[in-house]
């Protein structure tokens, strides 16, 4: 297997979701698990829980905010070629519905543009019957190794 350096965006999330690369943290604190990974686009399945709440009982924004940020990121991460990187610049997100808890929902990223500097994806939170419960677009810069 290669160093991950030297693997595409696309090729470093494969070898993740196959296990030979360990998930990314914060899927310890929101349950992220990527489902499909494909050129330009993320699937993951989350599932919200008790440690998700604001303090009036609901999940909180944040699980979606960061859910979205992930997926959004990691379409455009497909998208990279070896040692290059990226970064939110800008994430707009939509709440539609509450999020609820212990249920398992489909967050899609899917990239929607790529420009040297940019990459604009956009994503989304669904039920297994199609039901939005958030939306977002992002906005990611390219972070290209000093040469």
């Amino acid at each position: 297997m290669k160093h991950p350096k030297e693997m595409t965006g696309l090729e470093f999330l494969q070898a993740m979701v196959a296990g030979h690369i360990p998930r990314a943290s914060i899927t310890e604190t929101i349950p992220m698990d990527i489902h499909e990974i494909s050129e330009g686009i993320a699937n993951f399945k989350v599932q919200a829980d008790q440690r998700h709440l604001n303090p009036l009982g609901g999940v909180h924004g944040g699980f979606a905010a960061t859910v979205l940020d992930s997926v959004t990121g990691c379409a455009v991460h497909t998208m990279l070629e070896a040692g290059v990187g990226y970064g939110t610049i800008d994430l707009n997100i939509k709440m539609c519905r509450p999020i609820p808890m212990n249920k398992t929902l489909l967050a899609t990223g899917k990239v929607i543009n790529m420009s040297k500097n940019l990459g604009i994806s956009e994503g989304q939170i669904v039920d297994e019957e199609g039901k939005l419960y958030a939306h977002a677009t992002a906005t990611c810069m390219i972070i290209r190794p000093e040469k």
